[in-house]
């Protein structure tokens, strides 16, 4: 068990809570890591249906999953037996059977198929099927979006969280040492990527690293124009650029960075651009501080920008935490103009400030914590365009 139980306690008294004010008397969490928050469920299981079931009057949530999975139930989540439901693998991809037709059982069976039930509606895995099954199969009932209602509890971290999160940002830095390190002339991409892999996979001889939720990002060249591309097996060119983009992972925990590297002479437009990049950055981080909005860090960001004349049309964070494939982000509070969403201590955010020009980019970011008195940076690496000349 991951945390105590007092944790796990709280965690579900502040959803049930959000339940009550949202009139939901269950909620069916399918969101990976909502199912890790709620009950420590870890694996990779992802992939076919399963979820987590809250009902707002009940000591514990059910663990829905494949009997395969059951064993990963037992070991991983701090929950009674009884409160792990397990379906049989006849479900398994036999169309028209469908693991939620025993999920629709079992809501019956608990007499809860005339409640108002909360549904996570845009989470990654929760597919039209599973939705017109509960919606077929349970006529009576009133079903809502929730409105990502467990992804907002998680958006203000605890200090064993915020622990977990500081031993990923060691790995991610000791990965980013690796990448400035193999990342040269002539060699390829897809090999460069091997030794990064295997930098946040070891991790430090203090916290080990596990697989993060969005692969290494890197583009190059032309690439870095781009946004989210991944390597090839060409090989790095002289005098081109390239932002790496990574997290390390620690009990799917993630702490994100983005740095440059420019290999061989230095291009000053590239560093001048690094530089006001750099300044907009800090300009967002510097308006950081409880009580604040995540408005007010977006507007301190672009007065730089704007100072430059620099056109950034995306937003530029996001919140993390937990994480699984195929996205680290908790799909909240986002670090754009008008997003009123107001900072506490311990919520956690991905900054990123990636600037692109046609054919060219650059791009640096920070996972940051808010603090009663401002904001901690979770990692310590210069921003400035890595030149290898």
């Amino acid at each position: 068990m991951l945390f105590t139980k007092e944790e796990y306690q709280q965690r579900l008294n502040k959803v049930k809570k959000s339940m009550r004010e949202k009139g939901i008397d269950l909620l069916i969490s399918q969101d990976t890591s909502n199912m890790n928050y709620l009950t420590g469920y870890d694996a990779w299981s992802f992939y076919y249906a399963q979820c987590v079931i809250v009902h707002v009057d009940a000591d514990e949530p059910i663990c829905f999953v494949r009997a395969q999975d059951a064993g990963g139930a037992y070991i991983k989540t701090y929950l009674k037996d009884e409160n792990i439901f397990v379906y049989d693998e006849k479900y398994i991809h036999t169309w028209p059977l469908h693991p939620y037709d025993a999920l629709v059982d079992l809501v019956k069976e608990k007499k809860w198929d005339k409640l108002s039930i909360g549904l996570e509606m845009d989470t990654h895995y929760f597919t039209a099927y599973c939705y017109e099954k509960i919606k077929s199969g349970l006529p009576n009932a009133k079903l809502v979006d929730c409105e990502r209602l467990v992804n907002w509890v998680r958006v203000v971290k605890s200090d064993a969280e915020i622990n977990y999160m500081k031993a990923a940002a060691k790995i991610t830095q000791a990965a980013m040492k690796k990448a400035f390190e193999v990342i040269n002339p002539g060699v390829r991409q897809c090999d460069a990527i091997a030794e990064i892999q295997s930098a946040l996979t070891k991790g430090t001889s203090e916290f080990g690293g596990e697989y993060s939720a969005i692969v290494p990002l890197l583009p190059t060249g032309e690439g870095t124009s781009a946004s989210h591309l991944t390597w090839t097996d060409d090989k790095f060119v002289e005098g081109e650029a390239t932002i790496i983009e990574i997290s390390g992972s620690h009990k799917r925990y993630h702490c994100p960075m983005a740095r440059t590297v420019l290999l061989g002479k230095p291009d000053q437009l590239k560093i001048d651009t690094m530089k006001k990049t750099n300044e907009a950055l800090m300009a967002g981080v510097d308006a950081v501080k409880s009580g604040n909005t995540a408005n007010d860090v977006a507007q301190a960001f672009w007065k730089v920008l704007d100072k430059y004349g620099i056109e950034k049309t995306s937003r530029t964070g996001y919140s993390i935490g937990i994480g699984y494939p195929p996205d680290w982000g908790e799909h909240t509070l986002n670090i754009s103009k008008g997003d009123m969403t107001v900072l506490h201590p311990n919520v956690t955010f991905h900054m990123i400030a990636v600037m692109q020009f046609g054919g060219w980019g650059v791009e640096a970011s920070e996972a940051i914590r808010v603090t009663e008195t401002g904001s901690e940076l979770f990692c310590n690496l210069s921003k400035d365009l890595h030149i290898k000349n």
